[in-house]
């Protein structure tokens, strides 16, 4: 199996997860956030339904610089549109990967702002990172949704509120 064809099982595998726990967030509590350092619900979700664009701004670009292209993502308001965006994103990064070949991986990527460079790392690196990006995130939406008492689906398995106890 070349690195591209794990790189797209692995991110289809990731989908189906992903989707279950966005699929949970209430539309009333977009504003919620648990602590005031913390991003609101609506912030981290969008963070997740995002990511699986990375795949084609890290295949097509060889950085991100935040001083000249300002990165933004829409404002989300139910779950409805939240998923539409994660379909678009995912559809975006699945369809780049399966464009791709081993050597689209080859050469570095920068993220920086202006002159601060925050990160250089090769394009294989970067989609690795936000691979993991998704699984962290995923865990904190999963805090969030207990703390308000959404019950949680499995990620590797059941979750406890999947199990008959």
């Amino acid at each position: 199996m070349s690195l591209i064809q794990s790189l797209l099982k692995e991110l289809n595998q990731e989908a189906e997860t992903t989707r279950k726990m966005l699929a949970r967030v209430p539309d009333n509590k977009y504003d919620w956030q648990p602590h005031e350092k913390s991003m609101t619900i609506r912030r981290l979700a969008t963070h997740i339904a995002e990511l699986p664009g990375w795949v084609s701004m890290t295949l097509n670009t060889s950085e991100l610089d935040f001083s000249n292209n300002p990165y933004s993502v829409p404002t989300i308001n139910n779950t409805k549109d939240l998923m539409a965006y994660y379909e678009e994103r995912l559809q975006d990064g699945r369809g780049t990967l399966e464009k791709a070949t081993d050597k689209d991986l080859e050469g570095d990527w920068t993220l920086r702002n202006g002159d601060q460079v925050y990160s250089v790392r090769s394009k294989t690196d970067v989609l690795r990172m936000s691979y993991n990006q998704t699984v962290h995130h995923r865990a904190q939406l999963g805090v969030y949704l207990r703390l308000l008492d959404v019950p949680i689906p499995g990620s590797y398995g059941p979750s406890a509120d999947e199990m008959n106890f």
